[in-house]
């Protein structure tokens, strides 16, 4: 049935927003015609018409949405070495040795050096890796380990760490993601129907290329599985200025609309793990760090100006609290509209000018857990609120869940359960007064956001989603093991039947 144009759901239980507004809370039948929900009723009140699914009983929910996503380089993952259980630089170093080689390097992703006891360098990664070049990208992309071979190639001076940080980094990742554009596409369809497989209709591409014109290829060939939001780095945006490319226009080339231009995406500071997050207070054993702030604040409100003037929505990256506050200062100089990506420490004084100047906050809630200890470590002495988002919630900002892929896989589900119980592995809710609760995840999770979700009501869009448990019942382990039957783009089937 994948591909098929659905006119009629019958029997679902409403579980998303809009069931407020339903003349019950039984089963109800839904027609849809021209991509929209044209009628809902209690069952047996509607005429089927067109190709009908029969839900079983099953509950709808709004189509699901990412909203931070490196898609090329999530897509390319799973052809990397996984690294993210790896305790120790010793062993990276010895997996890595193992590893099998792909156009003559080996290429491992994922890992998180925050904690461990001893530290990666140039000469431990020579020992075991030898002449073959050798890339270790850390789980926050912001860093990446390279062995003397890796820096040969690619004409890098090498450096004792054997680390490279923040831009240069970057520079890494685009290189190992310049793969051929078949192998690209490819690689992104197989991503595009895992992810509508958890009930994703849509995502925000941020990765860290040219974005324009692989996605003018793909739709081109038809790409149709998901709605797809593009982003522009600051070093091509004049060229997307000078080629009218304006935020929420269709693709040039695109025949469905489903692909569109998203943001320009500015990161101005590093991360975390890489102890490169803008601070208020230094990092612990090392009293000149407070991170990097890799775009001055004039630069930014400069961007940000231009980005705007052109018709361009921001999105900012702002890790750390100084981050934050920078880049909060300039939607207020500049009046961008646009979200700020991660906030994950937020002063206390600026969780309430998010929703006062209307920026969206693009969150994470997976990296909360995957970061929980590193953040009691590294973060242990920072006065700002780390991961605020029931803080953020009842300020009346707009929450936009993502997953950062490869940062964290691409599941709404974790994000979501991540996000209510603060908990996973059965380990003690970590900062459990920051839980939110599940309408809030969910409004989170679809394309509006928090406080702007998608509503299932007549005239909206049919971006649905059928699930064979209840979300609004379900303990952790539940929500992430959501059973997702039937994903819906515009009315036609993306997965399931």
């Amino acid at each position: 049935m994948i591909g098929e144009n659905v006119g009629f759901v019958r029997a679902v239980r409403v579980a998303g927003p809009g069931r407020e507004f339903l003349p019950t809370s039984e089963p109800v039948d839904i027609v849809i015609a021209d991509g929209r929900i044209v009628d809902i009723a209690p069952t047996g009140n509607l005429r089927p018409t067109g190709a009908l699914i029969d839900a079983e009983g099953g509950w709808l929910l709004p189509g699901l949405w990412d909203h931070h996503v490196h898609v090329l380089q999530w897509a390319l993952a799973a052809d990397r070495v996984p690294l993210g259980e790896v305790a120790s630089a010793h062993d990276a170093a010895t997996i890595m040795a193992l590893a099998p080689e792909s156009d003559g390097r080996r290429v491992g992703s994922g890992f998180r050096d925050g904690l461990w006891s001893d530290a990666p360098s140039l000469e431990l990664l020579d020992a075991t890796t030898a002449g073959v070049p050798t890339y270790l990208i850390n789980a926050d992309v912001h860093s990446v380990w390279m062995n003397t071979a890796a820096f040969r190639r690619e004409g890098f001076e090498p450096v004792a760490s054997g680390m490279l940080v923040e831009e240069d980094a970057f520079e890494i990742s685009r290189r190992l993601n310049a793969v051929d554009a078949a192998v690209a596409d490819a690689a992104v369809e197989r991503m595009a129907r895992t992810a509508a497989a958890r009930g994703v209709v849509g995502l925000v591409d941020l990765d860290m290329t040219w974005n324009d014109e692989p996605w003018q290829r793909r739709a081109a060939r038809g790409f149709d599985t998901l709605r797809i939001s593009y982003g522009t780095y600051p070093q091509d945006l004049d060229r997307a200025i000078a080629e009218g490319l304006r935020t929420g226009d269709s693709v040039r080339g695109s025949s469905n609309g489903l692909v569109r231009v998203g943001p320009l995406k500015v990161i101005t500071d590093g991360s975390l793990g890489t102890r490169t997050a803008a601070c208020a207070h230094h990092y612990p054993g090392d009293t000149g760090n407070h991170g990097l702030l890799t775009v001055p604040p004039e630069e930014l409100i400069e961007m940000m100006t231009r980005a705007t003037a052109a018709g361009l929505e921001c999105a900012i990256h702002a890790i750390g609290d100084v981050a934050n506050a920078h880049a909060l200062d300039a939607y207020a100089l500049t009046g961008a509209v646009g979200t700020i990506e991660h906030a994950q420490l937020v002063a206390h004084a600026d969780i309430p000018r998010f929703a006062r100047l209307g920026v969206a906050a693009s969150v994470q809630p997976e990296h909360a857990l995957d970061d929980r200890d590193m953040t009691d470590a590294i973060w242990a002495e920072q006065s700002a609120q780390p991961y605020p988002l029931r803080a953020l919630a009842d300020s009346g900002a707009n929450l936009r869940f993502g997953s950062d892929a490869p940062v964290a896989p691409l599941d709404p589900w974790a994000a979501m359960a991540s996000a209510v119980f603060r908990t996973r592995d059965g380990r003690d809710a970590w900062h459990p007064h920051q839980r939110i609760d599940i309408d809030t995840a969910i409004s989170a999770s679809t394309a509006g956001g928090s406080t702007a979700p998608a509503e299932i009501s007549p005239g909206a869009v049919a971006d649905l989603v059928i699930v064979g448990a209840d979300p609004l019942t379900a303990d952790e382990r539940g929500l992430r093991a959501m059973p997702v039957r039937t994903t819906l783009v515009a009315g036609r089937v993306t997965h399931g039947a």
